[in-house]
């Protein structure tokens, strides 16, 4: 296994591999938050949002686990994460960025924007749906193309409920310990591991997808009944920046990481896209090409 700490602290990472072999959540829980305070303590931000994010998420998907890590751990936990929202990290100021520059544009070129990130996860999310509990993934693929031909004609009932049966899947998914609690993880071609757990970053990659094709589903109902739009959901847009990884694997400043700088200049060069005489077709252009990536590579 790929070790995240560095030498002094594969003790660390010995732990967590034990308490995830012997199923102990609560354990795995706590050793993330004390990881994450020790982050925090020291300076190292992103890492304590990457180590607090996974406590929370743990002890947040079963109330069995939520009770045996306790009520002291479990607010200090949040009055850091809540700290941690304020300060100026990558995540925190991308995601602000992305809100302000959508608030000039149009409801479908939002939309757009956002299923042009949605089909860079396509390649990731088949592979990831190798591993237990996450054949939802293999999905994505399906998932753009059915999004980006709605934009344009009506869903059939069964797209809908497809649809509608994947975001279930997504939402659920957060819950299962196939997630956050076993470990699992794919190779990563000259790189460490990517483990699922990893998509826990950016308020949680499955999440977003989940948000953004709700949001497509409940524009789709807003549109039949003559209602006025949602407002469309943004935290896709950021979804393929993947920080968890790239903090987790020691990667280096996440704003000099080279996948990282080459994913914003995809993100802010599409929304220079959205805003251009674009077509359906070019826009079909652009998915095709994006499926095909490997954003890890």
């Amino acid at each position: 296994m790929f070790h995240l700490f560095g030498k002094k602290g594969a003790g660390s990472e010995k732990r967590l591999a034990e308490y995830q072999r012997k199923q102990d959540w609560a354990a795995l829980a706590k050793a993330y938050y004390h990881l994450g305070a020790e982050a925090m303590d020291n300076g190292n931000l992103n890492h304590a949002l990457l180590w607090l994010g996974r406590a929370d998420t743990i002890y947040s998907a079963d109330d069995a686990v939520y009770d045996k890590v306790g009520e002291k751990l479990i607010d200090d936990c949040s009055d850091r994460m809540g700290h941690l929202e304020g300060e100026s990290l990558l995540c925190n100021d991308v995601s602000a960025k992305i809100g302000e520059m959508a608030e000039c544009l149009g409801d479908v070129k939002v939309r757009v924007w956002g299923l042009l990130s949605l089909a860079r996860l396509v390649k990731l999310g088949e592979k990831l749906s190798a591993l237990p509990g996450c054949e939802v993934f293999g999905k994505l693929g399906w998932a753009v193309d059915t999004v980006l031909k709605s934009l344009q004609q009506p869903l059939t009932e069964r797209e809908f409920n497809e649809l509608k049966n994947m975001c279930s899947e997504l939402y659920e998914f957060g819950d299962a310990p196939e997630f956050w609690g076993l470990g699992s993880e794919i190779a990563v071609p000259g790189g460490a591991p990517f483990q699922v757990f990893d998509f826990n970053g950016m308020m949680g990659v499955h999440l977003e997808i989940d948000a953004y094709l709700d949001g497509h589903l409940n524009m789709v109902c807003a549109l039949g009944q003559g209602d006025e739009l949602p407002d469309p959901e943004t935290g896709i847009i950021g979804g393929a920046l993947l920080p968890d990884y790239y903090v987790r694997t020691g990667a280096g400043r996440l704003e000099e990481v080279p996948q990282i700088k080459e994913e914003l200049e995809r993100i802010w060069s599409d929304y220079e896209f959205v805003c251009s005489d674009i077509t359906w077709e070019l826009v079909r252009q652009r998915v095709e090409a994006y499926r095909e990536m490997d954003v890890l590579s």
